[in-house]
């Protein structure tokens, strides 16, 4: 029921906007080639399902690569980070070069150094996704109570024991916060890459799609295509969300069940 109670704010908002949309649209006799309503929209989704899905499972497995890429590297780094300050202090400002440097304007130049298209649209997205997971999991690290660190220490515990019992279940929170942003920005990551390729054939994801589409000015299938990409960012949101409940649930206060 509390579930319920959370979901339905949004969901009646989205579609009072999806209504006023179709209302907007009619009302004005605004062409589809400008702005398609929501109803023709879904239309289009349903109609060319056989060339938008093949296209949004090569998007969602540079998306989801690129995620576990993020997060193995993330996190052996930030472990590596947390063993000592000065490699901290050493290499974390190359992490933050690394996360402000638009990927949009490097990745021409990924793609010309990596042959394998594939492999380039995963570097450019795995360099979107990784910052996140780093910084949070790094700040989750170093932040074990330190009166709990004395404890461990005066019972005699390793250091090795201290970051297993100790210092990795405080990190958990964080790390899962990054988690949650960097799939969102492996999605975002990996559209901006096969926008920069332009590739096409059967093996295109959703962005070449969207190029298509607008090239040949059928804009309804480019909503489609978008509609797409925005569902699945949700859905990932929403799945990453659900797994730090699962995790943090039984004993972290952030998964607390509160009142509405």
């Amino acid at each position: 029921m509390s579930a319920l109670r959370r979901a339905l704010p949004p969901v009646v908002i989205g579609l009072a906007g999806l209504v006023a949309w179709e209302l907007v649209v009619r009302v004005n006799a605004i062409p589809y080639y400008i702005l398609p309503g929501p109803l023709l929209v879904l239309q289009t989704l349903i109609s060319d399902w056989r060339t938008l899905y093949p296209s949004l499972l090569v998007t969602l497995a540079i998306t989801g690569a690129a995620l576990l890429v993020a997060t193995v590297a993330g996190v052996l780094i930030s472990i590596l980070f947390a063993q000592s300050k000065l490699i901290e202090l050493g290499l974390f400002p190359y992490a933050v070069i690394l996360q402000v440097t638009p990927v949009v304007a490097i990745a021409p130049l990924i793609i010309i150094w990596v042959k394998n298209i594939p492999l380039a649209l995963l570097i450019c997205a795995w360099i979107v996704a990784f910052f996140p997971i780093v910084s949070n999991t790094t700040l989750g690290l170093n932040s074990a109570d330190h009166n709990l660190v004395n404890l461990f220490q005066l019972y005699g515990a390793s250091r090795r024991q201290v970051f297993w019992h100790l210092r990795l279940p405080s990190a958990m929170p964080y790390f899962l916060g990054g988690l949650r942003i960097s799939g969102g920005l492996a999605l975002i990551g990996a559209v901006v890459a096969e926008f920069v390729a332009g590739t096409g054939g059967s093996q295109s994801g959703l962005a070449y799609r969207i190029l298509e589409a607008g090239y040949t000015m059928q804009i309804p299938r480019m909503f489609a295509a978008l509609l797409m990409i925005t569902c699945s960012g949700i859905l990932i949101f929403l799945a990453l969300t659900g797994l730090s409940y699962v995790i943090l649930r039984k004993w972290h206060e952030s998964a607390v069940e509160r009142e509405v």
